[in-house]
């Protein structure tokens, strides 16, 4: 009769003391387990009500400010992002939250511990729940405690790269943003911008055109009554001087500018005559720090259109980067974009436009959040931008459209324009009718010529690099 009389929880009648311990076990799991679930509920049933009642609210209120989050993350991107990104507070606020959080689901843990009379059951049961709990805690609390950081120290890096406070309104409906890669090294004063190229970016819908500008512009014009104008009226002549060469010259004569970056404000009122756009922001990228960041990430995969070497620039060749489809460390993309040993300056400009490309397509916001704390300890070293933190959540919106857009890009390189003569009224109507072709306000025949935006068929072994430089859809070229 005694074996048909069992307990359903476990254990047989007549073995009440087996069956209570068992009972007594899964009471301390179950209570672990609420706690786990919802963070209070352990104490509503079985302890403090008071305690549990301001925690199972506290919870609630979290999962539906969550709601809320998902909700926007939705349906109104630009929402979402102007709450976390325009001030340091909300980042600042929500740290402290997890912080707060994580101490006091601990203690809650601790309490359901404690809630579960460890001390009157069978030792092995005891030792169970005794580790478990303490599984859960410390889990649970690591992994708060670990997001408390990864907040912390994405809200000081933005702090820090987003410093300025001066906010640039569209103009004509786009951004204009002077884009600059610079070297620095033992055998250079300072940081030289070699690449330099706008991006103009349609405000609503991402869409954007990729102005590539050669280093070695001669003749380089400035704004009417600008120092640099003074000094150059017939533009910027003589020997070395280059359109890379306007920053060395101011910054080594700051004396005439009274301003805190002679070199930048220089370099951008030429970029802005050679182009006809007022640029709203700049953004210097020092090389090495792009190599880090790429390197935070994971790497970025490239189709390599042309075998390209590693050093030689300065220093001896160490090794190529052969063609094909493959992932680039940070050092190869490096050399991939600054590379023209074996190849040219605009094969350079192509390439670094394509590497621009990948990196605006792979650099998922999934990336970002798994790597915020290497992508920030790389940003520091990488970026220098006048883009105030206000505007942060705009050009994050903007990335993002941009991801679903073809870029356009157009260069000033031969043999649309000879750098060593420039025809500056046609590369601004070149400028003008790649922007007016982006946004649709052109036919093909309005664009650059149909010749040099031919690409390769489908299917062909190699691609000419170059193509890059004028293109309607730098994704394919690339």
């Amino acid at each position: 009769m005694s074996d048909v009389r069992s307990s359903v929880l476990g254990g047989s009648y007549a073995h009440p003391a087996d069956a209570s311990a068992r009972i007594q076990f899964r009471r301390a799991l179950t209570l672990a387990a609420m706690t786990l679930v919802m963070p209070g509920s352990a104490q509503l049933v079985m302890g403090n009500k008071r305690v549990g009642r301001i925690c199972v609210r506290v919870w609630l209120a979290f999962l539906a400010v969550g709601a809320v989050v998902l909700f926007l993350a939705l349906f109104s991107r630009q929402t979402l992002l102007s709450l976390t990104l325009d001030s340091s507070a909300p980042l600042t606020i929500g740290r402290w939250i997890l912080v707060a959080g994580a101490v006091a689901w601990v203690a809650l843990m601790v309490d359901a511990w404690r809630l579960g009379r460890p001390l009157e059951m069978r030792r092995n049961h005891r030792l169970w729940m005794t580790g478990l709990n303490s599984v859960l805690c410390f889990v649970t609390a690591g992994v708060m405690f670990f997001a408390a950081h990864l907040v912390s120290t994405a809200n000081a890096s933005i702090g820090t790269v987003f410093a300025s406070g001066t906010v640039s309104k569209p103009e004509a409906g786009r951004y204009n943003v002077l884009l600059l890669g610079g070297d620095s090294g033992p055998d250079r004063s300072g940081v030289r911008p070699d690449s330099l190229t706008v991006a103009s970016i349609d405000k609503d819908t991402g869409r954007t055109v990729l102005i590539g500008l050669p280093r070695n512009l001669e003749d380089v014009p400035f704004p009417a009554g600008s120092v640099m104008d003074k000094q150059f009226p017939d533009g910027f002549s003589g020997e070395g001087n280059y359109l890379n060469a306007v920053n060395t010259w101011a910054n080594d004569h700051a004396d005439l500018f009274g301003t805190k970056d002679p070199g930048l404000d220089a370099t951008m009122g030429a970029v802005e005559e050679i182009t006809g756009l007022k640029l709203n922001y700049y953004a210097m990228v020092n090389m090495h720090g792009f190599s880090k960041l790429i390197d935070a990430v994971g790497g970025v995969r490239m189709n390599v259109r042309e075998r390209t070497a590693i050093g030689g620039i300065g220093s001896p060749i160490r090794g190529y980067i052969e063609p094909g489809e493959q992932k680039l460390t940070g050092d190869q993309a490096l050399w991939y974009s600054r590379s023209r040993v074996l190849n040219s300056d605009f094969s350079r400009m192509g390439r670094q436009k394509c590497v621009m490309n990948a990196m605006l397509q792979q650099l998922s916001p999934k990336k970002v959040l798994f790597n915020v704390e290497k992508i920030a300890k790389s940003s520091k070293s990488m970026l220098t931008t006048s883009i105030p933190r206000q505007d942060l959540d705009v050009f994050a919106d903007l990335a993002l459209k941009a991801k679903t857009q073809k870029v356009s890009t157009v260069s000033l390189v031969p043999p649309v324009i000879y750098t060593g003569n420039p025809d500056y009224p046609k590369v601004r109507r070149l400028i003008d009718k790649a922007i007016a072709k982006a946004e649709g306000r052109a036919t093909a025949e309005a664009g650059i010529s149909t010749a040099k935006l031919t690409l390769p068929k489908a299917g062909a072994k190699k691609k000419d690099p170059t193509k890059a430089n004028q293109s309607s859809d730098l994704g394919a070229a690339c």
